[in-house]
């Protein structure tokens, strides 16, 4: 299948002039060869349905007049001679994108409104060393915030909150050491007489 552009034509028929008889009688014997007339068929785009690059190529889609959908094909833009049907594959490609942003923006904005409202009526809910809960220990650290922070499991809660470490240091000094000790790691050297132990054998 190829494009408007492109005109796809039979090679001619090559045809013997048989003798025609009229009454019994032979009317010609010679074998004349018909010149026959190319017929040039021409396929006609009716509408562009999606769009593909191929090796860095463009390629359309294609729906032909007068075909199923079984006749579709990928053709490239080169060979195309339909800038209008492609124009308006495009512009409904746009459209649809832009809607589909605009909704999502709505929503967004709908869920951040009702957040904020919540927020309103429900008071802001206590972190940290302000909830006035005991530290039992530290979790893990992590310094994502460009600032050290703590990860903090409180006595009677299973809640766990990041707290600053330069508050945590001050505040539960302990429970910090803690959270060092259990991850350090030793490393022993040979003293003097095993290297010299080593050296003799």
């Amino acid at each position: 299948m190829s494009s408007t552009s492109e005109l796809l034509t039979d090679p001619p028929p090559q045809t013997e002039a048989k003798p025609v008889t009229a009454g019994g009688k032979k009317q010609n014997k010679k074998k004349v060869e018909e010149v026959v007339e190319e017929e040039e068929e021409e396929y006609v785009v009716e509408k562009v349905l999606d769009r593909r690059i191929v090796k860095g190529r463009v390629e359309y889609l294609l729906k032909w007049k007068g075909f199923t959908d079984e006749d579709n094909t990928w053709e490239p833009e080169e060979n195309l001679d339909c800038p209008d049907l492609i124009a308006e594959y495009l512009q409904s490609q746009r459209n649809a994108s832009e809607s589909g942003f605009k909704r999502r923006s709505d929503a967004d904005g709908d869920v951040k409104e009702s957040q904020s409202k919540k927020r309103k009526d429900e008071p802001e809910k206590l972190r940290g060393f302000a909830r006035g809960l005991d530290p039992e220990r530290i979790i893990g650290a992590t310094d994502s915030s460009g600032e050290l922070m703590f990860l903090m499991k409180w006595k009677n809660s299973d809640e766990a909150d990041l707290v600053p470490a330069k508050e945590a240091n001050v505040k539960c000094p302990q429970v910090v050491i803690s959270f060092y000790e259990e991850r350090l790691t030793w490393h022993s050297y040979p003293t003097d007489e095993e290297e010299k132990k080593d050296e003799k054998k």
